[in-house]
Protein backbone atom coordinates (compact mmCIF):
# COMPACT_ATOMS: atom_id res chain seq x y z
CA UNK A 1 0.00 0.00 0.00
CA UNK A 2 1.99 3.10 -1.06
CA UNK A 3 2.24 6.36 1.39
CA UNK A 4 -0.64 8.09 -0.17
CA UNK A 5 -3.42 5.26 0.43
CA UNK A 6 -2.16 5.08 3.61
CA UNK A 7 -2.03 8.73 4.47
CA UNK A 8 -6.07 8.84 2.89
CA UNK A 9 -7.02 5.85 5.31
CA UNK A 10 -5.39 7.93 8.48
CA UNK A 11 -7.16 11.46 7.56
CA UNK A 12 -10.24 9.41 6.68
CA UNK A 13 -10.75 7.97 10.28
CA UNK A 14 -9.30 10.91 11.98
CA UNK A 15 -12.13 12.51 10.47
CA UNK A 16 -15.00 9.59 10.95
CA UNK A 17 -13.86 8.64 14.59
CA UNK A 18 -16.62 6.07 16.15
CA UNK A 19 -15.71 6.76 19.97
CA UNK A 20 -16.86 4.30 22.15
CA UNK A 21 -16.74 3.83 25.74
CA UNK A 22 -13.91 1.44 26.07
CA UNK A 23 -10.33 0.80 23.84
CA UNK A 24 -12.23 -2.52 22.64
CA UNK A 25 -15.22 0.13 21.46
CA UNK A 26 -12.85 2.14 20.24
CA UNK A 27 -10.72 -0.14 17.91
CA UNK A 28 -14.12 -1.70 16.65
CA UNK A 29 -14.91 1.66 15.50
CA UNK A 30 -11.72 2.51 14.08
CA UNK A 31 -10.99 -1.09 12.64
CA UNK A 32 -14.54 -1.16 10.53
CA UNK A 33 -13.90 2.56 9.23
CA UNK A 34 -10.50 1.61 8.06
CA UNK A 35 -11.78 -1.52 6.52
CA UNK A 36 -14.20 0.38 4.44
CA UNK A 37 -11.80 2.60 3.95
CA UNK A 38 -9.97 0.16 1.97
CA UNK A 39 -12.03 -1.00 0.15
CA UNK A 40 -13.10 1.76 -1.49
CA UNK A 41 -9.24 2.76 -2.03
CA UNK A 42 -8.47 -0.60 -3.45
CA UNK A 43 -6.34 -1.55 -0.37
CA UNK A 44 -6.01 -4.24 2.12
CA UNK A 45 -8.89 -4.79 4.32
CA UNK A 46 -7.02 -5.96 6.74
CA UNK A 47 -4.10 -3.34 6.72
CA UNK A 48 -6.68 -0.87 6.95
CA UNK A 49 -8.29 -2.01 10.12
CA UNK A 50 -5.37 -2.35 11.64
CA UNK A 51 -4.78 1.54 10.62
CA UNK A 52 -8.47 2.57 11.05
CA UNK A 53 -7.82 0.68 14.87
CA UNK A 54 -5.07 2.31 15.70
CA UNK A 55 -6.00 5.29 14.42
CA UNK A 56 -9.20 5.48 16.26
CA UNK A 57 -8.00 4.51 19.82
CA UNK A 58 -5.04 7.72 19.41
CA UNK A 59 -7.90 9.91 18.76
CA UNK A 60 -10.12 8.99 21.24
CA UNK A 61 -7.66 8.86 23.93
CA UNK A 62 -5.26 11.64 23.51
CA UNK A 63 -8.68 13.96 22.87
CA UNK A 64 -7.86 14.93 19.30
CA UNK A 65 -11.38 14.03 18.79
CA UNK A 66 -14.41 14.77 21.16
CA UNK A 67 -16.57 11.66 21.70
CA UNK A 68 -18.66 13.72 24.44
Amino acid sequence: MSFKKIALVAVACAGLAACGDTIGEQAIGGAAIGAGAAAVTGGSLGQGAAIGAAGNIAACQTGVVNCN
